[in-house]
Parts: C-alpha cells; sequence; structure tokens
C-alpha cells in the first residue's frame, strides 16, 4: 500500500541517460533499452523529467503540449513501450508535470496574447502598466541572477505585462481561472489513465500568486550552491489556494489507486514548507531540499536536520531525502572541489554518501549517476546551453554541469551515443562508467548494488525508527530500530582515523572497509571517511 514510503526512486534526466537514434541526445527508446540495468541495480521507480512537445527554451520545462512527446525524445508509442516494460520489470514510473507556467509557444498562450477578447485571454496573468509604463510590480525571475530582471515581460500586441517566474518563453498560467484548473486536471488524467504511477510536480509551490501583486520584500540572498541567485518573496509561496489545489490534485491520484504525488515545493520557509504540502490528504512527498543543500563534512548539522525533518514529521507525514538532482551540483562535486582528494577517496565519499541517503528513516531519490560516482564537469561557456547558466557565466557554473551524459563506458562517447552528444563527456569517463565498474566488486556501483539489496530486505531500514548517538566530531551514528530488530549506522566524515568510543556487538551488514559478516565485539577505530552498517540485534 505505501510503495512510495518503502521503494527507492531514481531519476532520469532523458536528454542525458542514452541516445538511441544517434542524434546526440537521449530518448524514451534509451531509457526503455537501459531498464535491465536498472533492474540489476535494485530500483523500485523512476522518474522521468519532461519529455513533453516543447521549443527547449529551458529544456523540456517550457511545455507545449501536455499531452505527446517531444520528436526529441521519440513518440507516444514509445512511452507506452517504456512503461509497458518497466513494469514487467516491476519498476514504476512517475513523470514530471509543470503547471506553473507553459511555453510561450503553447497553444493556451498564442490565443490569449493574440487579443484581451480571447476566450483563453485569462488564462495567464496579465496586467496593465503602471503609469509610468513600468511594470505591475518589483517581482524578478529566477534566471535572471544577479540581473535582477523583472517578471514581467511586455507584449505589444495586447499592451500588458505577463507573469513570468522563469524565463521570458514561461509564462505563468492563472490558477484562479476554473478553465485552466480544469485544463490541467485533464492533462493529468490523460497520463493516468496510461498507467503512469504518479507525478513529480515542478514548484507546486508557486501555483497561486498574491491576489493583490504586492511589491516583494527583498531579501538578497545567494544560495549556498552558488548556483542561483536571486530575490526571494513571499507573495506566492505556498498560498492557502495552493494548498487546496493540492488536496483536489490527491483526490484525483487516489481515485486512481496506488499513485504518488511528489511535490518540489520551493521556499525560504523550508521543512515547514516540505510538511504542509505532504499532510493527511495532500502530497505524498516534498523535495527536502534544505537537506541536499546543507549536506557537507559538517557531522553536526547532518544530524541536526535529519533530527528536525524526523522530528517534525513524525507520524504526520512522511520525509524524502536527495542529495542531487538537474538543477544542483553534484554531490560529489560538492564535498571534494575545494580539497585534494585522489580516486580513493573520492569513491569512500560517494559510498558514504549512499549510505547516508539509504539508511535514513525517509524515501530515498538517487539521480542518475549517483551510483558510480559521476561529478560536474566545467563546461566551456562556448558548450553552455542553459539559459540560468549563461546568465550567471562567469561567476558560477549553471545547471549543465550536472546534467552531463550518462557514463556507460570508456569509449569515446561513453556509450552514451554515436554521435557528439548535446553536452560534453566528463573526461573521467575513463574511470567512472558503469562497464568497468560492473566488474569490480569494489567499486561504488557495486557498493550501491549492495546497499539496494540490503534495503530491499530489510523491514528496519525501509520502515524504522531513527535515533543517533552522541559521537565524535565529524562522526554520525545511528541506529534504525524496528521491534526486535536494530541496525547502526557509523559514518566518519573526516578524512583521519577516529576512535568512536562505543562499544558495538553485532555482525557487519556491509562496510567500505569491512566484510560483511565480520564480527564486531568491541569498540571501533574508523578508517578516514569509513562508513558501516552492523546488525546489533
Amino acid at each position: 500500500m505505501d510503495w512510495w514510503k518503502e521503494g527507492v526512486f531514481y531519476q532520469i534526466y532523458p536528454r542525458s541517460f542514452q541516445d538511441s537514434n544517434g542524434d546526440g541526445i537521449g530518448d524514451l527508446k534509451g531509457i526503455t533499452y537501459r531498464l535491465d540495468y536498472l533492474s540489476w541495480l535494485g530500483i523500485d521507480a523512476i522518474w522521468l523529467s519532461p519529455f513533453f512537445k516543447s521549443p527547449m527554451a529551458d529544456f523540456g520545462y517550457d511545455i507545449s503540449d501536455y499531452t505527446d512527446v517531444d520528436p526529441i525524445f521519440g513518440k507516444l508509442e514509445d512511452f507506452d513501450e517504456l512503461l509497458e516494460e518497466a513494469h514487467k520489470r516491476n519498476i514504476r514510473v512517475v513523470i514530471d508535470q509543470v503547471y506553473n507556467h507553459t511555453s510561450d509557444k503553447h497553444p493556451w498562450f498564442i490565443e490569449s496574447r493574440s487579443s484581451r477578447e480571447n476566450p483563453k485571454a485569462d488564462w495567464y496573468i496579465w496586467k496593465d502598466p503602471k503609469p509610468d509604463g513600468s511594470p505591475p510590480n518589483n517581482w524578478v525571475h529566477f534566471f535572471s541572477g544577479e540581473k535582477a530582471e523583472s517578471a514581467w515581460e511586455w507584449d505589444e500586441k495586447r499592451r500588458q505585462y505577463y507573469l513570468h517566474l522563469f524565463a521570458k518563453e514561461q509564462p505563468d498560467l492563472n490558477w484562479r481561472n476554473p478553465e485552466v484548473r480544469k485544463a490541467v486536471f485533464d492533462s493529468m488524467r490523460f497520463w493516468l489513465e496510461r498507467g503512469v504511477d504518479g507525478f513529480r510536480f515542478d514548484v507546486a509551490s508557486f501555483y497561486y500568486k498574491d491576489p493583490e501583486f504586492r511589491d516583494a520584500v527583498k531579501r538578497s540572498q545567494a544560495d549556498n550552491s552558488r548556483m542561483i541567485y536571486a530575490y526571494y518573496w513571499d507573495r506566492f509561496c505556498a498560498r492557502p489556494e495552493t494548498i487546496l489545489a493540492i488536496e483536489d490534485i490527491r483526490k484525483l491520484l487516489d481515485s486512481y489507486g496506488q499513485k504518488v504525488g511528489i511535490g518540489e515545493a520551493v521556499s525560504d520557509r523550508g521543512q515547514n514548507v516540505y510538511l504542509e504540502f505532504t499532510l493527511e490528504g495532500r502530497l505524498h512527498l516534498a523535495f527536502n531540499f534544505d537537506f541536499m543543500k546543507n549536506v557537507t563534512f559538517d557531522a553536526q548539522k547532518i544530524r541536526d536536520l535529519v533530527e528536525s525533518t524526523d522530528k517534525l514529521f513524525d507520524t504526520r507525514a512522511w520525509p524524502c531525502y536527495v542529495l542531487g538532482n538537474h538543477d544542483y551540483y553534484r554531490i560529489l562535486t560538492r564535498l571534494t572541489e575545494d580539497m585534494e582528494a585522489r580516486e580513493g577517496e573520492k569513491s569512500l565519499i560517494a559510498k558514504l554518501m549512499a549510505i547516508l541517503l539509504l539508511t535514513l528513516r525517509g524515501t530515498p531519490f538517487i539521480y542518475y549517476g549517483e551510483e558510480i560516482g559521476m561529478e560536474d564537469m566545467d563546461v566551456p561557456y562556448e558548450k553552455i546551453v542553459d539559459p540560468l547558466g549563461k546568465n550567471l557565466w562567469p561567476k558560477a557554473k549553471g545547471r549543465d554541469v550536472c546534467r552531463t551524459p550518462m557514463q556507460w563506458d570508456n569509449s569515446r562517447y561513453a556509450g552514451f551515443s554515436d554521435v557528439e552528444p548535446w553536452l560534453p563527456i566528463n573526461p573521467n569517463k575513463l574511470h567512472v562508467n558503469v562497464a568497468r565498474e560492473r566488474e569490480d566488486p569494489n567499486s561504488v556501483l557495486n557498493f550501491y548494488r549492495s546497499l539496494l539489496k540490503i534495503r530491499k530486505e530489510s523491514l528496519t531500514l525501509r520502515m524504522g525508527s531513527i535515533e543517533f548517538l552522541d559521537s565524535p566530531i565529524n562522526t554520525l551514528v545511528y541506529v534504525r530500530v524496528k521491534d526486535s530488530n536494530k541496525l547502526a549506522v557509523i559514518l566518519n566524515f573526516s578524512g583521519t582515523k577516529v576512535a568512536l568510543g562505543i562499544y558495538f556487538d553485532g555482525s557487519i551488514v556491509l562496510g567500505s572497509h569491512r566484510k560483511s559478516g565480520e564480527k564486531i565485539s568491541s569498540e571501533i577505530t574508523l578508517e578516514p571517511f569509513e562508513s558501516i552498517i552492523i546488525d546489533i540485534s
């Protein structure tokens, strides 16, 4: 009944997973071709970033047809085949839904901008200029970087501004129009009827805006990823009207059985909003970005984040954890870019992060390539395609760096394509690739596979409670408990040996430095970046 609580999700960025037709861009048939790999790895569900018809101003997050596949990715029949083949392997399929905005090439917007009298004139957010001709308020769009550009775009034909919280090619829908709501819900039904297992809702906290369109209270804030610099404001994040819409979405999902709704709830109120969106009758999960953005080698910070999340959610809702996604720097890069880590150390850090992600109480999401230790690639300016990346250049790296093609082998284009891909291949493909790591019993990939198998067989790791124990600085020790079963998780976030000072009596379930089955009956001294799971039942 609660498959979404117990399962492990794997995010696929379709453009970068597998090219099947030799155009340098990943596609649906390519994903189908790689399903056996995901089954071998032990994945329970995949989440696909947008593959719908789009002019690709924001690489699929600007949708021009919610119910069809962009030719770049294939045909609708290719999606049906993907869904069928995934289900044969007991892999569920969750797809993106982008309902805050559409493409400016969507027929709805073309009609809306044609005149103020068009039946769809009110399907988007249009406002008259101020008396001096300036935009209706001071809101800025999220892709503007330090330029702090207005979120309002002037349209000469209508002689009005339209709102776009992202690129100007992504006009915001007017959720206060009941016809818009109906059209959105109809598009969800289209995919539910085809058999999808749920949706991930892009910027779900933004659907409704302040009806008075008051100026923002500006709080200039640099995101700690150095990826996004924007003005944050409180006029539209998680408004009550949005919560009511989310409850209606949940009713629709429930009417189709065991479907899942996952929210990208973006707000500077963090965990409070994640909880708000996942209370009873709302979405099943909301990404914990506070965790993702604050995972460092500071073990105490991680403990504080997890303990506060667990206490807040308790039995009210179900937490989830994620280390990276298509908008954020890869975890291994974030942790090692300021240190001279050797490949052996990177492998240990990747394994440590795997145990952290997959043993916390909550649903884990793996971003494609994390399981082999993929890192960001510094994409040269002439190769940048991300609109945000272009605006942030040269002060930040943008999002292309974490979207480079999956590294399947050490061939010229890493087994992703037979031709030059849409983004460059990371040169570390020579040693960071699936083919090599499958043959190496000590690889990051085989560690992930072993860990996923252990998690699948352990009700304690999937559903047990979590309790932290005090431990030396830069170490993390917690115990997962279910009935009489107890598993201790021990993580050393430092590059030096640490005497743990805690006595354990049990056997190794999995360890980065120790053999499974090895008996433990003593205090433990941890090697640099060591990670262990011990059965202490």
